[in-house]
């Protein structure tokens, strides 16, 4: 983990906790939604798609007894493999390396080879939370079958605590929260306390563009594109933001702006508004497509994208 600046409040310092809790799991089982809630604010993007986050979102949650640092991480993929995904593995195995607590997210009623494959790369000496989500579901059903979907998990690793969560829904969030508190180290806060992430407005402003595009379009293409900033500036109030959506093929250009441009019109009108109610200012935005082909199996540019 990077160095920052630490800051002393609140008085009672000395009973104070703080620490790196990452949250890992297979693709699409709510890490994402789980942090947003966590923290209050919308910082990481969430998409019914799998593999939608590909960085590391550091989400800071702070109150009078505690800051948790939230590492919200990519799903671990296990079946396409490129050197996208190999590096967005690296980054999930990077982000445990250094935590004080791992949160490892699975379905209600859902424990697939894929769950243990990322059960399997996690560090032996880091006390790991189990989190149950999407519990609204299953509690529709027979408390039983639960329960017994609870016990054959613990069979498959050695959990320090146990919550059950509705991500979508924030419940039992709190309660993760006051189990999270205690498997901290005491220390003084390292970050202000009305700050919610350390990731920069121009990181935000990409991962909110990505975001609409997953939305959007259709099953295939997402994964086939990216987004890079290519300027950001602040000007008497007014954000002005240029970014360019990354494909690998002509064919994909024309998908994604859509007929007469109204797809691409919309992805870009929806997340200069999200920009706007997060900057709480205006913001200017000009998004369109560039074909940089086979950019996915390209280290180079990943490293420059900063994957």
């Amino acid at each position: 983990m990077s160095e920052v600046s630490s800051y002393n409040y609140p008085p009672q310092s000395e009973k104070f906790r703080c620490g790196f809790v990452a949250i890992v799991g297979r693709p699409n089982v709510g890490k994402s939604t789980l942090m947003n809630h966590l923290i209050g604010q919308k910082i990481s993007i969430t998409s019914k798609k799998a593999q939608t986050t590909r960085h590391k979102v550091n989400g800071i949650y702070t109150d009078n007894e505690a800051q948790l640092i939230f590492v919200d991480t990519p799903g671990f993929q296990t079946y396409h493999r490129n050197a996208l995904n190999d590096r967005l593995n690296q980054n999930v195995t990077e982000a445990v390396a250094g935590v004080d607590v791992i949160v490892f997210v699975i379905e209600a009623l859902r424990f697939s080879d894929a769950d243990r494959e990322v059960l399997q790369q996690l560090p032996a000496h880091i006390p790991v939370v189990l989190v149950i989500n999407k519990v609204d579901k299953a509690k529709a059903k027979d408390p039983g079958v639960l329960q017994n979907f609870i016990d054959e998990v613990q069979q498959a690793y050695k959990f320090t605590q146990i919550a059950l969560v509705s991500a979508k829904h924030g419940l039992g969030v709190a309660q993760l929260v006051h189990i999270l508190k205690p498997m901290l180290p005491i220390g003084i806060p390292l970050y202000p306390e009305d700050m919610v992430t350390d990731k920069s407005a121009r990181f935000l402003a990409m991962e909110i563009v990505r975001e609409k595009l997953f939305r959007y379009l259709g099953e295939e293409l997402p994964y086939a594109m990216n987004v890079e900033v290519e300027q950001f500036t602040e000007e008497d109030g007014l954000y002005r933001i240029y970014i360019a959506v990354l494909v690998d093929k002509e064919s994909q250009k024309g998908i994604l702006i859509g007929k007469s441009g109204e797809k691409l019109k919309k992805i870009s009108t929806e997340a200069r508004l999200d920009m706007e109610k997060l900057f709480e200012t205006k913001v200017f935005l000009k998004v369109w497509v560039k074909v940089k082909s086979g950019w996915a199996d390209d280290i180079r540019f990943l490293r420059e994208l900063g994957m």
